[in-house]
């Protein structure tokens, strides 16, 4: 008969607790990435998260998934303040790391959010982002947000409105289906890659943004966003003209078409519209190019 404590007992506290964290950590990825935008720094809150999850007592934890979730999402909040940090000295705009659905689970395919949407949480405060996170997009309720944030379900609500508010004002719902989306990217990069000048400026926005997120590790970025249809436009031909021998790839990128550009090494950048409400114009471009960001990038043109 095995003692509690023994070696083999405990073998099997650790058996089971790492198949209940297996079991959730898709989830769990998805939450974090959503709060934060980075892949290293949501490997890195998950690890926090089984080490925090690994000495727990199984048996007195009557819901594993809500308890694991709490674990992450205030691990994810404890990191808000270092990032900031980290974005508070990054070279040019600062843009989410983005996650290629080929890539990912299928349960991190079905929570994607936008590179757009995650433009616009960064504009929340930490507390704010996590909240619209759980309850927009997991549909959490607010008594279990507050369960995890330790907040009254009435504070919870009021942070939920507020974070609600701002998003809209910033980017209004507009359901815009993928294949639409798909036309519209290809005619953009068919003008943009075509030196068609006149045709990309019929595809922007008068107010479009143009967000180059190099980190100061690629010529394609810059210290600024550019707005402007016609700088925009023209700032994109001039620098599609140094491209030529990149190759160019349709993928699906947190959820949308986007544009991977490759060099022979692999993958130099990633380009992805944010559409208009009318769901036939570009009101923001983001390129993503620094190298540190595209590692989740699969390079599969053999395949």
């Amino acid at each position: 008969m095995t003692m509690p404590g023994t070696e083999r007992d405990g073998t099997k506290r650790d058996d089971r607790a790492s198949e209940v964290f297996a079991r959730h950590r898709e989830l769990l990825f998805s939450i974090v990435y959503n709060m934060l935008g980075t892949v290293g720094d949501t490997e890195d809150v998950l690890q926090e998260t089984w080490l925090a999850w690994s000495g727990k007592d199984l048996e007195r934890i009557e819901n594993h998934r809500a308890y694991l979730a709490r674990i992450a999402v205030n691990q994810a909040l404890a990191h808000q303040s270092a990032l900031r940090r980290r974005k508070e000295t990054y070279l040019g705009p600062w843009l989410p790391e983005p996650l290629a659905d080929d890539a990912a689970e299928p349960a991190v395919r079905g929570e994607s959010v936008s590179i757009a949407m995650l433009v616009v949480l960064e504009t929340l405060t930490p507390l704010e982002r996590a909240v619209f996170v759980l309850h927009e997009v997991f549909a959490y309720r607010h008594t279990e947000i507050a369960d995890m944030i330790d907040r009254s379900p009435a504070a919870v609500r009021q942070i939920a409105h507020r974070a609600r508010e701002h998003v809209q004002a910033r980017r209004p719902r507009a359901r815009i289906d993928r294949r639409t989306h798909q036309a519209v990217t290809e005619r953009f990069v068919a003008a943009a890659f075509g030196g068609d000048l006149g045709g990309l400026m019929e595809l922007l926005a008068p107010d479009v943004t143009l967000w180059p997120d190099g980190g100061g590790k690629s010529a394609v970025g810059g210290p600024r966003p550019i707005r402007g249809r016609d700088k925009v436009a023209r700032t994109i031909v001039a620098g599609t003209r140094h491209n030529e021998d990149l190759e160019l790839r349709y993928r699906q990128v947190n959820g949308e078409p986007s544009l991977v550009l490759f060099s022979e090494e692999g993958p130099v950048a990633v380009m992805v519209l944010g559409l208009a409400a009318d769901g036939e114009h570009v009101d923001d471009v983001y390129i993503i190019s620094n190298p540190d960001k595209l590692a989740t990038i699969p390079d599969d043109r053999d395949d």
